[in-house]
C-alpha cells in the first residue's frame, strides 16, 4: 500500500482507485462505528479520501502503515463530525432550531463579510501573477492541488508551494491591514 500512496502522490487515479478499494471497507466500519451512522460515515469517508488524494505525498512510512495513517484520519475526522453535530444540537436546545441567539446582528455580520472578501479581493490581486494564478484557480475555481497542477502545466509540488506562498503573503498582509465596522 506504501507504493500506492507514493503513486498517488504523483496523481496516479489508478493507484489511489486501488488504495480505496483495498481500504474502504474497513474505513466504513471505523466510521460506521463511531458515527452510529451508515450514511453518515459516508459522506466522512468521501472527505477523507478527498485529504488522502491531496496529501498522499506527506505520508511518512517511518512513522506507521498506510493504513494506521487513514485510520488517524478517520479517528480525527469522526470525532471532529461528533462534536460538531454535539455543537448543532446544543445550540438548537438553547436558542430553537436554526435560530441565532437575540444580540446576533445579521447585518453586521453581512457587512464585515463583504468586507473581508473586498479586503482578500484586494490583496489577491497584488500578489505575484503566479501565485494569484494558482490560488484564483483553488479558491475561486474550486479545483483540487492536482487539478490547479494540471490547469497549469506544472508538477504538483510546484502548484502546492505557489498556493501556499500566495496564502502565507495573503495573511501576512491582511492581519498588518486593519479595518473596522463603524
Amino acid at each position: 500500500m506504501t507504493t500506492l500512496l507514493r503513486e498517488t502522490a504523483n496523481g496516479n487515479t489508478d493507484s489511489f482507485a486501488a488504495f480505496y478499494r483495498s481500504t474502504r471497507p474497513r474505513l466504513l466500519a471505523r466510521l460506521t462505528f463511531i458515527l452510529h451512522s451508515p450514511v453518515l460515515a459516508e459522506e466522512v469517508s468521501q472527505e477523507i479520501y478527498l485529504h488522502i488524494w491531496i496529501a498522499a505525498g506527506d505520508y511518512d512510512a517511518d512513522r506507521g502503515t498506510p493504513m494506521a495513517w487513514l485510520m488517524m484520519f478517520a479517528h480525527r475526522r469522526a470525532v471532529d463530525q461528533v462534536r460538531s453535530e454535539q455543537a448543532l444540537a446544543d445550540r438548537e436546545r438553547a436558542f430553537g432550531r436554526r435560530q441565532f441567539p437575540p444580540d446576533h446582528d445579521v447585518v453586521y455580520d453581512e457587512v464585515g463579510q463583504r468586507l473581508d472578501e473586498r479586503a482578500v479581493a484586494g490583496e489577491v490581486c497584488k500578489l505575484r501573477s503566479r501565485q494569484r494564478e494558482a490560488i484564483e484557480l483553488a479558491f475561486y475555481g474550486d479545483r483540487t492541488y492536482a487539478q490547479v497542477a494540471i490547469d497549469l502545466d506544472i508538477p504538483l509540488p510546484t502548484a502546492k508551494a505557489r498556493i501556499r506562498a500566495g496564502l502565507k503573503t495573503l495573511s501576512r498582509r491582511l492581519s498588518s491591514s486593519s479595518y473596522d465596522l463603524p
